[in-house]
């Protein structure tokens, strides 16, 4: 029995659906199967140069893109006579080294032909779940889209293991739009969005255009991985959403075939657009401001106070004094000189390097400490002002 689409009849005072032409940063992940021609195991050349000019039409209007792209395996195995369905983990290691090497280059040949730089990145989940290691992914990446780059990531198979794998590229895209506070991800794929069941076993599937929350309902229409490449399937992708929309990003799951799929789902193509939560954004500051005991104080001038108060980021130049003992990426307490609590947020230096640049020009940083770090002691993205 099928279940009725409980998301397709939309209320007026519904919230509008996302416009992909409007975002200012989208991350877009891509599965092996559209990236490798199954029977040569080749890059699928002109799919490619497909994807490249969207990516170009999107960056010359002032949108960032990331680009999440599975295919290292696949692109390997048979060069290396391995070619059965199930490989061993240490298998699958060796063929993402050969692979990744392939899949970069593809990329790079791809996006260069459009005029613009490729920049690979592999990571794991460790990567997106230790705070150190979360904080120096995303400024790099921040830095690559601020330097005009297009960032392909891939999960590093090469080494990691079971324990410590995403295991599909869906979960790692959503965490890498939460990472960079994407607008909105794209899931391209061999099928145009989420229906009620699986449509290739059962004719009365129906389409859902839009999902605003995922319920238990919506969760339980993910199905089986699909044959081939994929190691994914609908139920990753549902997971994925999980994790976008609750970070404030949109997403949407869009048919990934045709030349130019970005394109295509600009100008309405079907797809399934999966609604941000409407206090996402929010929710990383709450964690902020109360799920973290501060290790230590900043304390600042009356100039950084009223600085904190417009929204702005405390500048090296605003902090007067240093107590407590912190490294990178800690939670710490921001006080006036009166001993009243202004603010928390993730310090972005060790308290040693904070005592040292305190009081000076963000511009002196490099001199004083002999690398240059970001400009902000405190980042106004990680900073909660109370």
């Amino acid at each position: 029995m099928v279940c009725a689409p409980p998301m397709q009849s939309r209320q007026q005072n519904s919230p509008a659906l996302p416009n992909l032409a409007q975002a200012k940063r989208v991350v877009v992940k891509i599965g092996s199967a559209l990236v490798v021609d199954e029977r040569s195991a080749a890059p699928r050349e002109a799919w490619l140069a497909g994807v490249a000019a969207d990516v170009a039409a999107m960056r010359a209007r002032g949108t960032e893109v990331v680009l999440v792209s599975s295919g290292a395996i696949a692109l390997a195995r048979r060069s290396l006579g391995l070619t059965r369905k199930k490989l061993r983990l240490e298998e699958k290691q060796a063929a993402a080294a050969v692979g990744q090497i392939r899949l970069a280059g593809a990329w790079d040949a791809a996006l260069s032909a459009q005029q613009l730089v490729a920049a690979q990145l592999l990571l794991t989940l460790e990567d997106s779940e230790d705070r150190r290691r979360y904080l120096n992914a995303r400024e790099t990446l921040g830095t690559l889209l601020g330097l005009g780059c297009i960032p392909v990531i891939n999960e590093n198979d090469t080494v990691a293991t079971a324990e410590i794998r995403f295991g599909d590229n869906d979960r790692l895209a959503a965490r890498v739009a939460e990472m960079i506070q994407a607008d909105a991800l794209v899931l391209l794929s061999d099928i145009d969005g989420l229906y009620t069941a699986d449509p290739r076993s059962n004719p009365e599937a129906a389409h859902l255009p839009v999902v605003e929350r995922l319920s238990d309902e919506i969760m339980a229409m993910g199905g089986e991985p699909p044959p081939g490449y994929s190691s994914g399937g609908m139920r990753t992708k549902l997971i994925a959403a999980k994790i976008a929309t609750g970070a404030g990003c949109a997403m949407a799951i869009a048919l990934g075939k045709q030349d130019r799929p970005l394109q295509a789902l600009e100008q309405g193509a079907r797809c399934t657009w999966f609604l941000p939560s409407p206090e996402g954004r929010t929710s990383r500051k709450r964690w902020i401001a109360g799920s973290l005991q501060p290790l230590g104080w900043l304390v600042v001038d009356e100039g950084a106070a009223r600085a904190l108060a417009r929204g702005s980021s405390l500048l090296p130049a605003g902090v007067r004094r240093v107590e407590g003992q912190f490294t990178r990426g800690d939670p710490v307490s921001v006080k006036d000189l009166d001993g009243h609590e202004l603010a928390r947020g993730l310090c972005a230096y060790d308290a040693e390097a904070v005592r040292l640049i305190a009081g000076r020009k963000s511009a002196e940083i490099e001199a004083i400490l002999g690398w240059r770090g970001r400009d902000e002691v405190v980042h106004r993205d990680d900073l909660v002002v109370l």
